[in-house]
């Protein structure tokens, strides 16, 4: 006991010797949060290791995912366009920001990023921290900057506390902003659909539609939707419409290879029924139109995606296998993620 008072007698009287320091001495309990991985997941990507969530990381990262003064009116926040309705996409063909400007691409949905290799449509970013500063930068959504927004709010005593909480002291800067951020969606894997039921064995079991359209699904689509995330997270060209863009040339823009010319990444399919429409700038209202396209024939190219050049330029369905499929699609709807 004596032992014990000295020691609180000592750092009384260092308190009392400094009294403009005291606030180093206040301690915030910020411990990792772990993160499930669902059977048959791939591996984390790398930089979840470097960053990985805690408590008040993750909860700094939400309150600025859901900040309207990341825009330079104040109008849009990452989760005006990222609803968690529609898997943290939204419902427009493209990406719609401030003063009703439209984007190039369509909203991808944000969900499993912590397992996923490449971000966006042409995977140009491969780490989620350096993801936010696009969006806040780019004119036809935030038209900001990094250092206005910080600017914004630095003033805020509730941001000061969650930055002290999740590192340690107040300091707002850029790269803090991007982790913690990139934590909170870190955490948000989807993986409780019906699907995931079934083949956990809960007791949920295929209607005789779903189960016939999982065993085409599994001839006809699991060649680039394949593992638990139902995307092989490769870049193909199946002959979607072109992008009229100036700007556009899919993973080609990124890599400057004529082989990767309107490549783009090969979306998961999980809670596909809300995140319409469909493709890369959206030109797809519903998944019968994108079943139905397949089936009809896609424009050749040279770099078409060997799965149609070797059917003729096509994804032969009939009109029942179409409803199978997007009854079993459904099945990956996760009603708890979505808030549904």
């Amino acid at each position: 006991m004596k032992k014990i008072a000295g020691i609180f007698a000592v750092i009384l009287l260092l308190l009392s010797c400094n009294p403009d320091h005291t606030e180093d001495f206040f301690f915030y309990d910020n411990p990792e949060l772990p993160l499930h991985i669902p059977d048959g997941f791939p591996e984390l990507n790398p930089s979840v290791s470097i960053n990985p969530p805690t408590r008040y990381g993750v909860e700094l990262g939400e309150k600025l995912f859901h900040e309207k003064k990341f825009s330079s009116n104040n109008t849009i926040s990452c989760a005006g366009c990222h609803q968690q309705s529609h898997a943290f996409a939204d419902n427009h063909a493209q990406a719609v920001g401030i003063h009703d400007r439209v984007g190039l691409r369509n909203t991808p949905p944000v969900q499993n990023m912590a397992f996923m290799k490449f971000y966006n449509w042409d995977g140009n970013i491969l780490q989620l921290e350096k993801q936010p500063l696009v969006p806040v930068i780019t004119h036809e959504e935030m038209d900001s900057s990094i250092l206005e927004v910080i600017g914004k709010i630095s003033g805020d005593p509730v941001y000061r506390e969650l930055f002290r909480k999740a590192f340690g002291d107040e300091e707002i800067t850029p790269d803090r902003v991007y982790r913690s951020i990139a934590q909170y969606e870190y955490t948000l894997v989807s993986a409780n659909s019906k699907y995931d039921k079934v083949m956990r064995d809960e007791g949920e079991t295929f209607t005789e539609s779903e189960a016939r359209g999982y065993q085409t699904f599994r001839q006809k689509c699991a060649d680039c939707h394949s593992t638990e995330l139902f995307t092989d997270q490769s870049f193909r060209n199946i002959g979607f419409p072109v992008n009229p863009g100036p700007d556009e040339a899919g993973r080609g823009r990124v890599t400057g290879i004529p082989e990767d010319y309107m490549r783009f990444r090969v979306p998961s399919l999980r809670n596909v029924e809300y995140t319409a429409p469909y493709g890369s700038f959206g030109q797809f209202p519903t998944l019968k139109a994108v079943l139905d396209y397949f089936d009809n024939g896609v424009p050749d190219a040279a770099n078409l995606d060997p799965v149609f050049k070797a059917n003729g330029n096509r994804i032969p369905l009939t009109e029942g296998e179409k409803d199978d499929l997007i009854s079993f699609m459904k099945t990956l709807s996760d009603q708890a993620f979505t808030g549904r």
